[in-house]
């Protein structure tokens, strides 16, 4: 059995450090924690939806303005597109140390804010001054997690390339959904037993910290890859240069995939920061141990997005995939919408077949973009598909907010408020329709151009 010294020396080897598999699993593994962590935090909310509404007093308006937040920087400032210009002119190394360390500043702004420590009293723009504080937080975090998202795509990209890359991009991304699987679960009963919302937050931002120091790891990998590889970051031969943001935006397939990212995903995380108080209000699950179905989403996505990734590899058929993930989301939104169903195991049935259709789409979307776009073009085409999907993160949270305020909210004799889900689900199932469309589409266009998607990744 080779000891730790006999793999490190690897690195003295002159063949290139991606040739060797146990350097860039090690690679993937350790950014893979970054990201994680980063799942975890934008997900530690979602569960604890009651306790905001019961302790801090914040309605569902409230909350789906902070859950919006999430896209404000991102898309009004345009953080990401410039995060994909500094990724293609900088490098994987400084964007992502920079992309972890806003991270960890986001998180503790908002962490102050829900524990109390920033002056959280009063009102600001009609708006509770907590929630606009923590949503402020959150918006600062969010551009640290979302061009963090775009480095370590294009590190596995890096890294994969000519290898199993659709699994390696799986397998990052099953990791990365660790974090939201805990989020959900643990974070109430976190919360809970600790007497307060930030508690679980804190966590999280203990979760960032050492995310952080873990990128920085990945870099000392990346920096000895590029000099027994020849490569240098932003190297003069193949230099990005900002003419190719046209290139980029021209591409009718880079829209088409940009366009089902944000439909899909729209359909599904938005939906799990009211998933929890879903089975609450319509499957009647106790608020402490609501969050164990939601759960279950990204459980299945774990196992399922490599094995679906690793067959894309071999076989192909990526379009057809991303075809049978959302036509599977249609179904699954429109029963979850369905009247007069109240059992927890329709629920958890429905929940389960989410995972599969959550592990199906991404699993052979985010492989298809080296397909569509050059190499040195994918910070910029991943930034601004990332932008577009921050579109809807931000709006449609926001909006199923204020439909559940005004259309859905019924308040007991005893003051205790309950909500219909049944207009928030239909909702989600035309955002999936739209998706299914889109990915008819792209599988045309495919045909059409000849980008490969139906073709397998291992050479």
């Amino acid at each position: 059995m080779r000891t730790f010294a006999a793999h490190f020396n690897l690195f003295t080897m002159k063949q290139s450090l991606n040739q060797s598999k146990w350097a860039r699993w090690t690679a993937l593994g350790v950014v893979s924690f970054t990201m994680m962590a980063a799942y975890f935090m934008t997900d530690v909310m979602s569960p604890l939806k009651g306790m905001l509404e019961g302790i801090e007093r914040w309605s569902s308006a409230d909350y789906g303005l902070f859950t919006s937040a999430y896209g404000w920087f991102n898309v009004f400032l345009l953080m990401l597109f410039l995060g994909g210009l500094l990724l293609d002119k900088k490098g994987i190394r400084f964007t992502g140390m920079l992309a972890a360390s806003i991270m960890v500043v986001g998180a503790s702004v908002k962490y102050l804010a829900l524990a109390g420590i920033l002056p959280v009293q009063g009102v600001v723009a009609g708006v509770k001054a907590q929630v606009v504080f923590a949503s402020v937080g959150f918006a600062i975090f969010a551009v640290g997690a979302e061009i963090a998202g775009v480095t370590v795509t294009k590190a596995i990209v890096k890294w994969f390339k000519g290898h199993e890359m659709a699994l390696a991009m799986g397998l990052q991304v099953s990791v990365a959904r660790i974090g939201t699987a805990i989020a959900l679960v643990f974070s109430n009963p976190l919360a809970k037993y600790f007497g307060g919302v930030s508690h679980a937050v804190l966590f999280g931002l203990t979760l960032l910290v050492i995310g952080l120091l873990f990128f920085f790891i990945y870099t000392l990998f990346d920096k000895k890859f590029d000099r027994q590889s020849g490569n240098v970051e932003a190297s003069t031969e193949d230099e990005f240069k900002l003419s190719d943001v046209k290139l980029v935006l021209t591409s009718y397939g880079f829209w088409l995939i940009a366009l089902l990212c944000v439909l899909f995903y729209s359909c599904v995380f938005p939906f799990l920061k009211y998933a929890t108080d879903l089975m609450v209000n319509k499957f009647g699950v106790s608020e402490e141990w609501a969050g164990l179905i939601p759960g279950l989403l990204p459980f299945g996505a774990i196992l399922l997005t490599p094995l679906f990734g690793s067959i894309y590899d071999k076989k192909g058929r990526g379009a057809t995939i991303m075809i049978i993930g959302a036509l599977m989301l249609v179904g699954i939104h429109a029963l979850f919408a369905a009247p007069g169903v109240s059992s927890w195991i329709y629920a958890v049935g429905l929940m389960v077949a989410l995972g599969v259709a959550f592990s199906l789409v991404p699993s052979a979307m985010w492989p298809s973009v080296p397909k569509i776009i050059p190499e040195k073009q994918l910070g910029t085409a991943y930034s601004l598909i990332f932008w577009v999907q921050n579109i809807g993160l931000m709006v449609v949270p926001y909006l199923i907010g204020v439909v559940l305020d005004r259309f859905c909210k019924t308040a007991s004799d005893e003051g205790t408020i309950s909500y219909d889900y049944t207009i928030p689900m239909l909702i989600f199932t035309a955002f999936a329709v739209l998706s299914l469309l889109v990915a008819v589409m792209l599988t045309r266009e495919d045909k059409k151009s000849g980008y490969g998607l139906e073709r397998p990744n291992v050479n």
